[in-house]
């Protein structure tokens, strides 16, 4: 389950608008996921990703891993 909710969290960072280059907080890190899914919900998250990495191949890929490295530091028990 924790799988799970890492890459729902993760997909909604990565939709997010904030940035690597921020060097956003755990706290604006957790209130961009929240937002994110509260706004889009997490199946929208998903498909967006999926259009990133259709129309931005090149960079989908550091995005999505530095989204989930940020996602295993701000959410981290």
């Amino acid at each position: 389950m924790t799988a799970m909710l890492d890459d729902v969290r993760t997909e909604a960072l990565f939709v997010s608008d904030l940035q690597s280059s921020q060097h956003p907080t755990a706290e604006l890190i957790r209130a961009a996921v929240s937002a994110m899914v509260d706004r889009l919900g997490e199946a929208r998250c998903a498909e967006l990703v999926a259009q990133e990495y259709g129309e931005h191949p090149d960079c989908a890929p550091y995005r999505m891993r530095w989204a989930r490295s940020a996602v295993r530091l701000a959410f981290a028990c």
